[in-house]
């Protein structure tokens, strides 16, 4: 017998009421709407936030739209979408709209817009609101400004209120299982093994309860979510820890056959294709849709996998055609053959296979590499090392979050894990190549790009890790720019720094041995080089300029801090010249050929018109306290060097034959340990010393002479001192440098005193003799 809508029954047991069917049959639609509704409710009040894979889908659209939500909010409020505001609330309709316009698209999938909708009703609405079907604007423009970008303090504040349904300024125990729940259902979105997981994130919850009174305050969730609790990503408003099997293509034209790891034909000798960073998985480019998942994990999601690392192979690869296990050819020109590792690097016959162990030392570049089994989510650590970790954290007044403090490290006995940065857009492409290959090289964790983030997010990252190195892929500039910001950070251990020299000058790196420009050499070489290097620690120095009262206007001053050198004259006029016609015109200077071309054109010109004639009659120079003499010199340029390389290779103080013995008990012979020397025959035999906490003086008879020492043609500039603190007093306008960076200054007194060394790693010693002694 079939069922009918008791107002069907009701109709036929009664024709007399025909005319009422359609009443009875609005009042049933209702009831059933009514009925899906509130159990829609029901559901998204337990569920919380929406789901994990919602909201990367909203992050995705988010990533290319460039509206704000107070865009969007004055077309509600007195614009074109003012129909759609109910009081302080829009309806279902209107929420729609808002998402269009917000979000810059035709339309939104309705599991998504109804999703979203229905997580505005679980949060701190009136009742009455929820009653009328709509949402309150203000609680959809807060949620968005938030995802734009909000302090971690006000998404957790945010978060907060979201779960704390009774609006009583606490979290009680049926809300924070509520809590539990969402954040396993984001841990399974993550592929974290959640079978263990459950009792961890309740332990961590009563952890955040700190004062024992069994709910948990807004101070208590702050606190939490600021020092050691990952809360934004496992509630789902972090996003970017997830390994989710997609490859990371980037376009690749092959010099040797390669074969399509999904269809298994030749690509073509010279043909493009695509190639995954991590893995190294190859396609055509009509096989990317249909490519198996990335196998690289990045960390570990299990308690079980913490600690030991196993291989991970994918077919292909195997760019050296020989075996490691077997020592024989691999005939990869002929089919898709061979495995390789994916962090061992080793590459095999697949016949080969069942010979090599499961466990993986990671190979040849091990002493740099993180592998994923040494990161892991710090929930999944132990109760013992969360309370460790309590007291090793930041506290709530420094909140700083990022996904990384979701990660803990724990990396491999007698290591030093590598922490690069690197810059894409130093030397043309090269940079951008670069960071390609250490993505495979090496944990792709541990590899920075300094265009997104800047250098804060990988130091916090690597914070509590001991015994790392870090490694900068950059110009002079890009050095700087990281040991500011280590200077900055207040960390625990400060790591030593090596250079990957990207760019045209790349003074620091010269002097470090790590070379004048990275020519596309192999990084697996240049990786066991920095084992081999040793720490030299850097002095580093303040400049202070105390501009006089003029009418004339001085460019910003760029640095605070001379790493490299500063100057004052015809040098810093020529690089203001060059810095100002390269900021005019880019193309002219994109080789290191051209920007010699350049240089030598304004050398020339500055040679003809000496601005920067009889230099010494615009300025006063006192080194410690004394005046330096300049009556009897006729100069128009002074140079502070703390290191013996400037614009690209000059040496400015020359060649210094260097005595028998080591530089430090030379030098103490000489006067080391003599805040001062101005005795020319001693500083003849003076040799530059980058941590000797003291400057070497050099004048500078003209552009000609800068052009002679340029090209080598002449040995070095006019000795003048080596101090431990200058002053200048100038009395005019003046061009003047720091670290090859120029400015226009006007009259004005410069302080230049020691502020503290850094650890720098030197390259092991070259096979030929080097001009640096000092480092040789």
């Amino acid at each position: 017998m079939g069922s009918c809508p008791w107002w069907r029954a009701a109709i036929s047991a009664h024709p007399w009421k025909q005319r009422s069917r359609q009443r009875l049959q609005e009042r049933y639609y209702q009831a059933i709407f009514l009925v899906i509704l509130k159990r829609k409710k029901k559901m998204s009040k337990e569920r919380g936030l929406i789901s994990p894979s919602d909201f990367a889908q909203l992050q995705k659209y988010m990533e290319y739209s460039t509206k704000k939500v107070s865009d969007v909010l004055k077309l509600f409020e007195d614009g074109e979408m003012a129909e759609y505001l109910q009081g302080d609330a829009i309806g279902y309709e209107g929420f729609q709209q808002f998402l269009k316009i917000y979000l810059e698209v035709d339309s939104v999938p309705s599991h998504l817009s109804l999703a979203l909708f229905q997580s505005f009703q679980t949060s701190y609405c009136s009742e009455e609101t929820v009653k009328r079907d709509v949402v309150c604007l203000s609680d959809v423009s807060c949620y968005f400004s938030l995802l734009e970008g909000g302090r971690p303090e006000d998404k957790l504040e945010f978060t907060f209120k979201l779960y704390d349904t009774d609006r009583n300024g606490i979290l009680d125990s049926s809300e924070v299982d509520r809590i539990i729940i969402q954040m396993m259902r984001m841990a399974e979105y993550l592929d974290w093994d959640v079978s263990e997981l459950r009792p961890i994130l309740q332990e961590m919850m009563k952890e955040i309860d700190y004062d024992g009174s069994g709910s948990v305050s807004l101070a208590e969730w702050l606190r939490a979510g600021a020092t050691t609790v990952p809360l934004l990503v496992l509630l789902g408003l972090e996003m970017t820890l997830k390994d989710n099997g997609q490859h990371m293509w980037r376009p690749k034209r092959f010099p040797r056959p390669v074969y399509c790891n999904l269809c298994e034909s030749s690509i073509g000798l010279g043909k493009q294709g695509l190639s995954c960073n991590l893995c190294k998985y190859t396609v055509h480019d009509q096989c990317a849709m249909k490519a198996l998942p990335c196998e690289v994990s990045t960390y570990a999601k299990s308690r079980k996998d913490i600690g030991v690392q196993t291989h991970v192979w994918v077919r292909g690869g195997c760019e050296s055609g020989r075996c490691d296990r077997c020592q024989k050819k691999i005939r990869i020109y002929h089919s898709l053959v061979g495995l390789h590792c994916v962090w061992c690097h080793l590459e095999i016959h697949d016949d080969c296979l069942p010979a090599m162990g499961h466990e993986c030392d990671c190979g040849l570049l091990r002493d740099h590499i993180l592998p994923p089994s040494s990161i892991y989510p710090s929930v999944l650590a132990s109760g013992q090392e969360r309370k460790v970790s309590k007291t090793s954290q930041k506290t709530t007044d420094d909140l700083n979050l990022s996904t990384s403090e979701a990660l803990r490290i724990d990396p491999v006995s007698n290591t030093h894990p590598l922490l690069v940065f690197v810059n894409p857009k130093s030397g043309g492409k090269q940079g951008e190549r670069v960071l390609w290959k250490f993505q495979y090289l090496l944990n792709p964790r541990q590899v920075f790009n300094l265009l997104k983030d800047g250098p804060e997010p990988g130091l916090r990252f690597f914070r509590e890790v001991p015994d790392y190195r870090i490694l900068v892929c950059g110009g002079d500039g890009t050095v700087g720019w990281i040991l500011e910001t280590i200077d900055k950070a207040n960390l625990p251990f400060v790591p030593p720094v090596a250079v990957l020299p990207l760019g045209t000058g790349n003074d620091l790196a010269r002097c470090l041995r790590w070379g004048g420009g990275y020519e596309g050499q192999n990084l697996g070489k240049i990786l066991k080089d920095l084992e081999a290097s040793k720490v030299v620690h850097m002095d580093r120095w303040s400049v202070e300029v105390i501009p006089q009262q003029t009418e004339e206007k001085s460019d910003p001053v760029p640095f605070q801090i001379i790493n490299n050198y500063f100057s004052i004259g015809v040098d810093a006029s020529i690089a203001h010249r060059f810095h100002i016609m390269r900021e005019k015109y880019p193309e002219k200077f994109n080789s290191r050929m051209k920007n010699k071309l350049w240089y030598f054109e304004f050398a020339t010109s500055e040679s003809i018109f000496s601005t920067c004639k009889k230099l010494e009659e615009s300025l006063t120079v006192e080194i410690c306290g004394k005046p330096l003499d300049l009556s009897n010199l006729s100069l128009e340029g002074i140079a502070v060097l703390n290191i013996p390389s400037t614009h690209g290779g000059s040496n400015l103080w020359g060649d210094t034959k260097r005595p028998h013995g080591d530089i430090h008990g030379i030098n103490q012979a000489l006067g080391a340990m003599a805040k001062v020397i101005t005795d020319p025959d001693i500083l003849k035999t003076c040799v530059p010393d980058l941590s000797d906490k003291r400057l070497e003086v050099v004048g500078l008879e003209g552009a000609i002479e800068m052009g002679q020492i340029y090209t080598k043609l002449k040995n070095a500039g006019h000795r003048l001192a080596k101090c431990s603190e200058i002053t200048f007093h100038t009395t005019k306008t003046l061009p003047m440098q720091i670290d090859g960076e120029p400015w226009m200054q006007t009259p004005c007194t410069i302080k230049i005193t020691h502020r503290n060394q850094m650890p720098m790693l030197v390259g092991p010693p070259p096979r030929s003799s080097n001009f640096f002694g000092f480092l040789c």
